[in-house]
């Protein structure tokens, strides 16, 4: 078992070497040292009975799996600035700059178009929860984590060919239910999906 002088030693000697590789991979200064940080802690937390040992492979696996858990959330974010980014756009505005629809904590946005966004991420996110949970797990899968047939089949526990129907039947039953509500082909379009 490390003391906690082992464990600082250990936190203090790791933490540059970390944020360097954590920068080089995920390209942005204040999410590594938010990611380093957060692994550091995790460490401390949850490992801090362990001997010294251990911790460089342990710290290790923290970190892969924290910077993971960072590009999901991106993922995830990115997904959505772009769905919304669809939205907001209007007839006749083909010569819009993209970078202007990247959703920005701003606070001139008006009140309207704030609410408008909340509208649309509820209805969306109805939608989604309206699904049974064999094609919601299948389309969040395939189309928003980005795994193939094979992966997705393996993980669900089930053939490819329920992967493919489960997939077609959930995107069938969003376009449905988005349509409804004005937004079905914008929404399938941007998730890259075809209906």
């Amino acid at each position: 078992m490390a003391s906690s002088q082992e464990l600082s030693d250990f936190l203090r000697d790791v933490e540059r070497r970390a944020y360097k590789q954590t920068v080089y991979a995920v390209r942005d200064d204040h999410a590594a040292l938010d990611i380093v940080q957060d692994a550091m802690l995790k460490l401390a937390e949850k490992y801090a009975e362990k001997p010294v040992e251990e911790y460089p492979m342990l710290f290790q696996r923290i970190l892969q799996n924290t910077m993971r858990d960072f590009w999901r959330r991106q993922k995830v974010r990115n997904l959505w600035t772009t769905l919304l980014s669809a939205f907001s756009s209007q007839d006749g505005e083909e010569d819009r700059d993209p970078l202007d629809t990247i959703d920005v904590e701003d606070d001139s946005e008006e009140p309207s178009e704030r609410l408008e966004r909340s509208q649309t991420m509820a209805i969306i996110e109805k939608a989604l929860e309206k699904l049974p949970t064999r094609q919601r797990e299948a389309f969040v899968l395939r189309y928003w984590e980005e795994m193939d047939v094979a992966e997705t089949a393996e993980i669900m526990g089930c053939s490819q060919g329920s992967v493919k129907t489960h997939c077609s039947r959930a995107v069938h039953t969003l376009s449905q239910v988005l349509e409804k509500q004005g937004l079905g082909s914008k929404v399938i379009v941007n998730l890259g999906v075809k209906s």
